[in-house]
């Protein structure tokens, strides 16, 4: 069953004409009664919609993504990539794998689309604000949050001819939260602060074709996939962020900091074999207020959390007296 909330399944019912408003709440109080209360309303309405034969969802339908929710499969829709996240590797008991996540946008809203192993090649030659189509899909549910996984049927196509996004809504479905309010394992957070201290950045290298870690060897470099390599520039950085109410350690990968200082990613490698350049990049850094987006994760190696980002934007002060006037 899919998880749509109280109020968009009601009007998909009524859309149907089937119905009156007040004839579905009383079929909803009804069928609650005959179930002796073991029933949510919502299941309730899912039951009265199939007996009503009104299909929530027709498979295959082009949807946008403030349609989907968890529980759906087969889904399509069309997004425009505004964050592509680096791939990471991972170790889990005795299986080892690939994964990475793109966050796609239209007019209604935005989702995060992940992709496993081998699916993970796609994302290549991919970059953001590309347009994807995506088919055959399914939902699940992730920590109170939504994401679209391609599975074993799904498929995903790179700026399909005659498809386009121009209007990318980020949505309010991040909740703002103050710094001494972070817990480990949270999604969907957003964080204000001032930049009270800046890290130099750390590069490494990747493998072009699946992006994990490459080995430096005697004759160059390797990976352990695909044997010699002529290896690609990751980096990361991390900063300190202070709300007043406490501070924490935010990771910046390289797409986010490329956000973060503007920046190209040749223009950034100039720093990688001179970091005294970078003490200027850190000087106006310092003191700066930012918005951020992302979420909070264990650093178990130093049992403390980071904040992950995944979206950066400079404060406007006008919004944040907005807010604190809205609050009082």
């Amino acid at each position: 069953m899919f998880k749509i909330p109280l109020p968009q399944l009601k009007t998909k019912i009524l859309h149907s004409g089937k119905i009156s408003g007040t004839e579905l709440d009383n079929k909803i109080k009804t069928k609650i009664n005959e179930l002796s209360g073991l029933i949510s309303e919502e299941g309730a309405a899912h039951i009265i919609a199939n007996e009503l034969g009104v299909e929530l969802f027709q498979s295959g339908e082009k949807l946008k993504i403030k349609e989907i929710y968890a529980g759906m499969r087969n889904v399509n829709l069309v997004g425009k990539v505004v964050r592509k996240y680096e791939i990471r590797e991972f170790q889990k008991e005795d299986r080892a794998g690939k994964v990475c996540s793109l966050i796609l946008g239209d007019e209604t809203g935005t989702i995060r689309l992940v992709l496993w192993n081998d699916q993970v090649e796609q994302l290549l030659n991919l970059n953001e604000n590309d347009t994807v189509m995506v088919k055959d899909a399914y939902v699940r549910e992730n920590n109170n949050t939504i994401e679209i996984h391609l599975g074993q049927s799904g498929q995903m196509t790179i700026n399909p001819k005659g498809e386009k996004v121009v209007e990318v809504r980020l949505g309010s479905n991040f909740q703002r939260k103050k710094i001494s309010e972070l817990a480990s394992r949270e999604e969907n957070v957003e964080i204000m602060g001032t930049v009270v201290q800046i890290f130099d950045p750390r590069f490494f290298h990747t493998c072009p074709r699946c992006r994990s870690r490459a080995n430096e060897t005697e004759g160059g470099y390797t990976c352990a996939e695909h044997g010699p390599i002529r290896p690609e520039t990751g980096y990361v950085m991390n900063l300190i962020l202070d709300d007043g109410t406490g501070t924490i350690r935010t990771v910046f990968w390289k797409n986010q900091l490329n956000h973060l200082l503007g920046k190209e990613e040749q223009d950034f490698l100039i720093y990688k074999n001179d970091l005294a350049k970078f003490e200027m990049v850190k000087t106006d850094l310092l003191g700066e207020q930012y918005k951020l987006r992302g979420q909070v994760k264990k650093n178990e190696m130093f049992e403390r959390i980071e904040f992950n980002v995944q979206f950066v934007e400079k404060a406007k002060p006008e919004e944040e007296l907005a807010r604190l006037e809205k609050a009082e």
